[in-house]
């Protein structure tokens, strides 16, 4: 498995910068335009519940669960920069992720920040 099957994030020619931080360094917010997210749900896969299941009697990483929920976090924030580009942002501060059980059938993920415009100082 690849380093991308168990990691995630923005690649580096990406349009919209998204950070953890409320703000950037050598740059200014010239305009706030507000909150964006991105929401996905996933349900979960048989095979892998039943995987998931017999290991958690011995232990160890789930990894079957740990690939989907990658995929599932890349899927919500791919869906938050566009958002953010529609809206005419460059930039997303104080992006996060939040992960909820959605009615016992699958995973929700929200990713989430707020969107602006950005300048070099």
């Amino acid at each position: 498995m690849g380093l991308d099957d168990f990691g995630g994030g923005q690649g580096p020619r990406s349009d919209v910068l998204v950070v953890t931080t409320n703000d950037v360094p050598g740059h200014r917010v010239e305009r706030v335009i507000g909150e964006v997210f991105g929401l996905t749900v996933r349900s979960r896969h048989l095979g892998s519940q039943i995987g998931a299941g017999l290991k958690s009697m011995i232990g160890g990483e789930l990894r079957g669960l740990t690939k989907t929920l990658v995929q599932t976090r890349n899927q919500a924030m791919e869906r938050l920069v566009e958002q953010a580009r529609a809206r005419g942002a460059d930039g997303v501060l104080a992006f996060r992720f939040d992960v909820t059980e959605a009615a016992d059938v699958g995973t929700e993920v929200c990713a989430y920040g707020t969107a602006v415009v950005l300048s070099r100082d």
